[in-house]
């Protein structure tokens, strides 16, 4: 394990003064899995107010409480934090008192996951004495003691531990699984910023898909819309899954990107609402884009998603099961509504959502690939799809005597003219245009 410099320099101010100092936590997991650690957390037999008087102005008193100091260091911030053992936690989320020790393996009891509960020095001695190296080994995410209590302590827990189920390959071991279920309605307790904060960490995770089918009660707490979908048939030759199977075989085909993947999550949440029989015994979802859209809009809110993320997902569900012809005019006209990015990321969505249906319909496949070659062929003429790549502007409409609105619904109908291939994106053609429009009509605001 290559501890970074810096991290090095702090291990080496506090074990000089006589402290223990050890490297932490997901670091210390990270780096015995051979992945790249974000953070690079410190733990120390130092109190707090020590710690401070070591590093002097680079000591922030920013956590006394829980006894962290955070030093700063040109490579960034190190968190040194004493060893503790944690008081009753009244809340659900944070221990009231806590009590600073001189004992490491104190302070890794009271860790929620083994594969957490381990810690490092610079001589690379390994302390575990809870197994975390060997649930490593083999692939289990366990709790630090009982799973029960852990997850009393901290409901914020249990999503953490689907969130390294879904992001790290590992396994829930069955006495946790079962713990999970059993105190899920802890998460009640929790805010919706830091739900949304573990949720989303989770949903981009290889293994998403497969932590959502295993606990779908979990997520069902906050977002008890998801639970309507579990087990509905849709008895339609399209779909040889129910909605939530289809949803999280669509997630799964999914890139591992936030967005499309809330949108995979959300695309269908309406179809229950939607659902329709007919005389054939055939299920239809009319309209379910829609229903599907404003219980995404309700439950990202609930979430206190930022706006541009929820609208941005809201988008894509409304659109993910418009069809949209293969043809430049047409892909003209959804760059007009969408834009480069959010075209590209409903074609990802489509995709995936034909892939979550039956086999024998993937062929649409080569349709989505249509669309992207015509796609790609428009970006590389640089075609006109917006108001800013017209060659006319609204200065060369003032210039001929129109002006107020009459310029911004004129430059509009032009554009229209252009996508629908009627005019050529050229300034004195469009200048001709309007001039003999004017001409014919007698009205200044047309053209």
């Amino acid at each position: 394990m290559e501890i970074p410099e810096n991290v090095q320099a702090v291990l080496k101010t506090l074990e000089a003064a006589g402290h223990e100092a050890w490297c932490v936590g997901g670091c210390v997991r990270d780096a015995l899995m051979g992945r790249s650690p974000e953070d690079w957390d410190v733990t120390s037999s130092a109190r707090p107010e020590e710690t401070l008087a070591l590093f002097g102005h680079r000591g922030l008193p920013t956590g006394l409480k829980h006894g962290t100091v955070t030093v700063k260091t040109e490579e960034g911030p190190v968190e040194v934090t004493t060893y503790r053992i944690d008081g009753t936690y009244r809340d659900h989320r944070r221990p009231e008192t806590v009590a600073f020790s001189r004992s490491l393996d104190e302070d890794l009891a009271r860790r929620d996951f083994t594969v957490n509960a381990m810690a490092r020095n610079l001589r690379g001695e390994l302390r575990d004495p809870f197994g975390g190296r060997e649930d490593l080994r083999r692939g289990i995410l366990r709790c630090v003691g009982e799973p029960d209590r852990r997850f009393q302590e901290d409901a914020l827990r249990i999503l953490r531990g689907l969130r390294f189920a879904a992001t790290l390959g590992l396994g829930i071991e069955p006495g946790t699984a079962a713990a999970v279920r059993r105190n899920r309605d802890g998460l009640r307790n929790i805010a919706a910023e830091r739900i949304q904060a573990e949720f989303f960490k989770l949903l981009p995770g290889k293994d998403a898909a497969e932590v959502l089918r295993g606990c779908p009660e979990a997520f069902g707490v906050f977002w008890p819309e998801l639970l309507a979908m579990v087990g509905f048939r849709q008895r339609n030759r399209h779909h040889c899954f129910d909605v939530w199977e289809h949803t999280l075989h669509a997630l799964a085909a999914a890139p591992g990107d936030l967005v499309l993947r809330c949108t995979m999550l959300l695309h269908d949440v309406g179809k229950p609402d939607s659902f329709t029989l007919d005389e054939q015994g055939v299920g239809h979802f009319y309209g379910h884009p829609a229903v599907s859209c404003d219980l995404a809009d309700k439950m990202l809110r609930r979430l206190k998603c930022a706006a541009e993320f929820r609208e941005t997902v809201v988008r894509l569900v409304e659109w993910h099961d418009r069809d949209i012809p293969r043809t430049d005019k047409s892909i003209r006209r959804a760059l007009r509504i969408l834009g480069e990015e959010d075209l590209r990321r409903l074609i990802l969505v489509k995709r995936a959502d034909n892939l979550g249906q039956a086999p024998a319909y993937w062929d649409r496949q080569k349709e989505l690939d249509k669309a992207e070659e015509i796609l790609d062929k428009l970006l590389a003429e640089d075609a006109c799809f917006s108001l800013k790549q017209l060659a006319l502007k609204g200065g060369d409409l003032l210039a001929l005597g129109l002006s107020g609105p009459a310029v911004g619904k004129a430059l509009e109908e032009l554009l229209e003219k252009v996508i629908d291939g009627v005019l050529p994106n050229d300034r004195e053609a469009l200048l001709e245009h309007v001039r003999k429009n004017r001409e014919t009509s007698g009205e200044e605001e047309r053209i």
